[in-house]
């Protein structure tokens, strides 16, 4: 006979807590992901070109933000929960899931970027680089008074922001979310989100093709649309981000 294992039990870290809450709200959201592999053999050949390193999660974020700008759809969200309406934001917020490894314990924060669709790529890695090396209490001081406060209330602060029509929707929520761990050679295609919809990417294959998945709230988008949004994701990668990653030794010289 084996002896029978001993457990234990702790509070849930703060950290966790608001993941947690995050998860659980998501699962109230009809979520549905649609996937295309993008040819991004251009793009990866500019990237590596590049004088300035330009990370891939700044430039999905500027295309996806090019995409929204012309598909009103991924900038809305369900707003009220007596009364259903349709808001739309006039200008993309990107949360971006970041993994902090330095911090004695593994910490997931979940910063915005505004109007990323007016940013240069090199802002956005800039705004980037912060995230993932300033101190927490610099970069992520709202996350940190969420936390602090009791699993209730922090709960009941989500829903209101998830379900608000306030322009501050987009400012605590985001109208889109990124999420990916191609860094570590894997795919998350099915992660949780609050937002309309969520884009994940995977790492690029010998011949530079990326499996992409766009999760969507099927109260707001159709499968045809998310499709037809992943097909001027490829366009707009290809040309617009080449363009502007060609053009990146020129501003630096200027």
């Amino acid at each position: 006979m084996y002896p029978r294992p001993t457990v234990t039990t702790a509070a849930l870290p703060a950290g966790r807590g608001c993941v947690h809450d995050v998860a659980m709200l998501a699962l109230r959201i009809p979520l549905f992901p649609v996937e295309r592999t993008l040819d991004l053999c251009a793009v990866a050949e500019m990237r590596r070109n590049c004088p300035r390193h330009i990370g891939w999660a700044a430039i999905f974020i500027k295309a996806y933000a090019l995409v929204a700008r012309e598909i009103p759809e991924l900038r809305s969200w369900i707003a009220g929960r007596i009364r259903t309406r349709l808001a739309t934001s006039s200008h993309s917020t990107a949360t971006l899931a970041v993994h902090r490894g330095d911090l004695g314990a593994d910490r997931l924060f979940l910063p915005r970027i505004v109007r990323p669709e007016e940013l240069t790529l090199c802002e956005i890695q800039d705004l980037i680089h912060q995230y993932t090396t300033r101190a927490p209490k610099d970069v992520f001081a709202r996350q940190l008074e969420l936390e602090m406060l009791p699993g209730l209330l922090r709960r009941a602060v989500l829903r209101w922001n998830m379900y608000t029509a306030s322009p501050r929707r987009t400012a605590r929520i985001g109208t889109f979310s990124v999420s990916s761990l191609a860094g570590f050679a894997a795919t998350n295609r099915l992660h949780p989100t609050i937002c309309t919809t969520s884009l994940s990417y995977g790492p690029l294959d010998a011949e530079g093709r990326c499996l992409t998945t766009i999760l969507a709230d099927h109260r707001v988008l159709d499968g045809a649309k998310v499709a037809f949004a992943l097909a001027r994701l490829e366009y707009v990668l290809q040309s617009a981000i080449v363009a502007e990653l060609a053009a990146i030794p020129t501003r630096s010289t200027q």
